[in-house]
Order: C-alpha cells, then structure tokens, then sequence
C-alpha cells in the first residue's frame, strides 16, 4: 500500500499540515465519497419511496443499491441490513426491541469492560427495567477477553452475549468465532459492537454466525449521521420498531396500524440517503484497498511506533501486543489532556480521555489515557514525527515539573 499516495485522496490532507491519529474515533473522508453524497444533492436532491417522478425514482434507485452494496460487503442479505443514524443507534435497537421483549427477571447478560458505552449502557437499561442480571467476563492481565475466562461466566442462565470484536480503547480482537458456538449452546443471543472492526477486516456475518452486528459509516472512510445494522431475518422479523411514523407502515387504521416488512418497519421518516449513498462508495474504496491491507499496513506502523515508545523513560504504553493500529498509552504523570494539547501545536491529532469506554479505563487505574491509531493514510514519516513528539512533550513536561 502506498500511504503517500493514497494521502491525495483525502482534500483535508493536502488543505492543511495535518498527521492524524484519531481513525478510531472517525476517519478522513476521501474525494471520491465527497463527490458521491455532492452528485445526490446537485442532481437528484429528493426523498426515496414516495416520489412517481423520474428523479425520485433515480434517489430510490441508488438508495437501494447503496444498501445491497453493504449487505454484500457483510455478506448479509438486503432484509437483514437496516440503516440507522449510527453504531450507537443500531445497538440500542437491538437492546431496547430485542432485549425489553426477551430478557426476564433473573437472565444473565454477559457483557465485558473493554465495551464502548453505545453497547453497555443499553444492556444496562435492560438489566434496570427486567431484573436481569449484567455478567462480566473477567479480562485477563492483559486486559483481553479469553475464551477461557468467557466459559467460566457462560450459564444456563445467559440470554444475551453483548461484546465489542475490537476494543476501541486497546485495540484487542475478541475471540468471536470460539465464542458464539458457545454461546449458542446455551441458547444465548449474540450483539456484536463492530464498529472498530468493519474498517480493518473482512466481516462475514454468516460464518461468524452472530445473531446482530452494528457498525458505522464514519470509521470506515464514510460520511457521519450513518449506522448499520445487521441482524439474522427471523430475529428481525420477530421483533418490533422502537420508532414510529412515515414510511414504515403498510397500513393505518383509527386504532391500530400494520408494519412493513424489515428492514423498511426499523427506518421511519426521510432515511439518511445521501449518507447510504456515500457510504456505499466507501465501502467500494475500501474494498478496492483491501480490509486486509490496510490492517497488515497500520500494524507495521503501530509496531514502529511502539518499538520506539517502549525505548523512552516515562512513558507507558498499554497495549503493546495489540493487533491493530490503536496505541493507547500515556506519559508518566502527566495528564492526557495536557500532553494532547501539546501534541497539536504540532499538527498532530489523537484523542484523550475515557474514549467513551470508561470502564476499561477504571480497569487501567488511571483518570484518561492517550490514544493514537493508525489507518491506510498514515506514513513511516507519521509515525517518525508521532515519535519525537512524544519524546518531545515528555522533555518538555519533566522540565516544568509536571
């Protein structure tokens, strides 16, 4: 992969300085989506489903194949993929339709602390209104979740199994493919955060046989204000829409009403069309790149960075053994958000604080951390610049006495 340049393709990166480390919170948007979600809005700027004139016709007609396009790249079919405003919204769907219908008194949720607050807050709620159980799995000293450790909380009690594929804090891919068996055996349903994993992998919701996946479209070279969910046909088909209004019935009576088929019964009012377009073309320019490139790229530069973080005094990275391109990592007493700030005055742009994910970061015993991640358009010279920045930032602090 040629980082250098794969960099023209992003307007942002030829406007301004700019070495951007914050992929795991949103990516760049490349021309090429840009231009997409601009052609909707200059050529055929309408809403879909409703209009009987040539260029409603011609909205309706790319909306839907936008949304084929992303059931293909999941391998998921047209009815088991819903648009929704975002990952978050697609996982409280799954927990406030699926969960407030199916989960009683005394049910287990397992969940775990390496959890986006998107997907333990729902459960949370859940657990609230039902009397069911929250069941964490143990991490190990690494802070990973284990298939051993996901036995040892797995019952005949366990209704729901609510867990990030890759931690948006440590950058850990969870052992998914062992687990959901498991898991299944038990007669449990499967939620699956994917929102850090859509972007770097190959995602087959079919062989991974999860009974719902979330991700979103600004993490993967995609617009904002779009979310995907993925759910296996029966369970969507069993359960009921949390929002109501146009377009997502079939018929009105004084005092009851009947309900599209999925996936239209979840996607009530004007949907996010220019988003599902652009995030259509997204996916094509990630496919083109290949998923497994670009995590095979951001992992070499990760270890760079790494390799030379480990080598300076003071600082203390977190997860060393990950496996993507997310470094999170802080220099020693010094507090996330000073050293961030210091970071910028060098162009450089990473993320500090809880990253939405306090629970991991209680587990840590620190009040925030650093984190940096890497994506296809970050260079060797990124890392270099990232590198002496931190080194230069650790200097600078010690000499303040901080």
């Amino acid at each position: 992969m040629d980082a250098h340049k794969l960099k023209l393709d992003f307007p942002i990166l030829q406007n301004q300085p700019l070495i951007y480390l914050d992929t795991a919170a949103s990516s760049l948007t490349p021309q090429c989506v840009i231009d997409t979600m601009n052609e909707y809005y200059t050529e055929y700027p309408v809403n879909v489903h409703r209009g009987v004139y040539q260029i409603s016709y011609k909205a309706t007609e790319k909306y839907t194949q936008a949304r084929q396009t992303i059931a293909d790249f999941i391998n998921a079919t047209f009815e088991e993929t819903v648009f929704t405003r975002g990952a978050s919204s697609a996982l409280n769907l799954i927990a406030t339709s699926y969960g407030l219908s199916h989960v009683q008194k005394d049910d287990e949720i397992i969940v775990s602390e390496l959890e986006h607050h998107s997907h333990i807050l729902p459960w949370q709620q859940v657990a609230k209104k039902t009397g069911a159980k929250l069941i964490y799995v143990p991490l190990n000293k690494e802070g990973r979740i284990t298939v051993e450790n996901f036995k040892r909380v797995l019952t005949d009690r366990t209704k729901v199994v609510a867990l990030t594929y890759i931690s948006n804090v440590m950058g850990y891919e969870t052992p998914l493919q062992e687990i959901i068996p498991l898991a299944h055996q038990k007669g449990a349903i499967v939620s699956v955060d994917a929102a850090q994993a859509a972007p770097h992998k190959t995602i087959d919701v079919k062989k991974l046989n999860c009974d719902f996946l979330a991700f979103s479209g600004h993490k993967m070279f995609g617009p904002t204000g779009i979310g995907v969910l993925y759910g296996k046909q029966k369970l969507l088909d069993s359960i009921e829409p949390i929002e109501y209004g146009g377009d997502m019935n079939d018929n009105v009576e004084l005092f009851d009403a009947v309900w599209k088929d999925t996936p239209y019964k979840f996607e009530t009012g004007t949907p996010p069309i220019a988003e599902a377009i652009g995030l259509a073309e997204a996916v094509r320019y990630l496919q083109k790149l290949k998923p497994e490139a670009i995590l095979a790229h951001e992992q070499k530069l990760k270890e760079l960075a790494v390799k030379a973080l480990l080598k300076l005094d003071g600082v203390t990275v977190y997860n060393p053994t990950s496996e993507t391109g997310i470094i999170n990592f802080n220099l020693d007493d010094v507090h996330p958000h000073d050293a961030v700030s210091f970071f910028d005055e060098d162009h450089i742009a990473m993320r500090a604080g809880h990253h939405c994910a306090q629970l991991i970061i209680k587990w840590l015993k620190v009040p925030a951390t650093l984190r940096a991640s890497f994506y296809a358009y970050n260079t060797e010279e990124d890392v270099k610049t990232f590198t002496d920045a931190v080194k230069k930032a650790r200097d600078f602090f010690t000499s303040v006495g901080f």
